[in-house]
């Protein structure tokens, strides 16, 4: 996955290569993950997946359903700020400007097939308990994204229906 990262991200992909003894490599996934639980975080690395497939695991399906219907909206744009910033993902400046490279361009559809297939390759290594928490956070980190741009004065629904294409496609990948 790590072909989801271009040049424009080197700065990032070094940023976390600087931390590559294990202990280093171990904070540096529990910051992304926000999860303290030292088996859990040598589970996601015997699964290759360090801090930066963290980062863009979590990140890929926002960028999606913010760009379902081609444009960025303001309010969308606000929204993946404010959902990485209430994870704890934007507190590192490496992530706010893969963040920003992802939002200033639409990125390639190829970018959330990689995504679908990591999260495939790894989905049923973890138990029940810890899909179902991931599915919720990564569905309703999605749907805010999805609901930011736009309902009438809340009394429709903000959600496109190509924004709810693309979740219901992120929802059949965490199933």
């Amino acid at each position: 996955m790590t072909t989801m990262f271009g040049p424009e991200h080197a700065e990032l992909l070094e940023h976390f290569r600087k931390r590559s003894g294990p202990e280093a490599r171990r904070e540096a996934l529990r910051e992304v993950v926000q999860i303290h639980d030292r088996a859990f975080l040598d589970r996601l690395i015997a699964m290759d997946i360090g801090p930066e497939k963290a980062l863009a695991l979590r990140l890929v399906p926002l960028v999606f359903v913010a760009w379902a219907d081609g444009e960025l909206d303001e309010r969308e744009r606000e929204a993946i700020l404010r959902a990485a910033d209430e994870r704890g993902l934007a507190a590192e400046r490496v992530s706010r400007d893969l963040l920003a490279g992802w939002l200033a361009n639409q990125p390639d559809p190829r970018l959330l097939d990689l995504w679908k297939s990591e999260v495939q390759r790894v989905w049923n290594r973890f138990t029940t308990d810890e899909q179902l928490q991931m599915r919720h956070r990564l569905l309703g980190a999605a749907r805010e994204v999805a609901e930011a741009a736009g309902s009438f004065l809340g009394l429709t629904s903000g959600i496109s229906a190509r924004e709810d294409a693309v979740l219901q496609e992120l929802e059949r990948v965490v199933t």
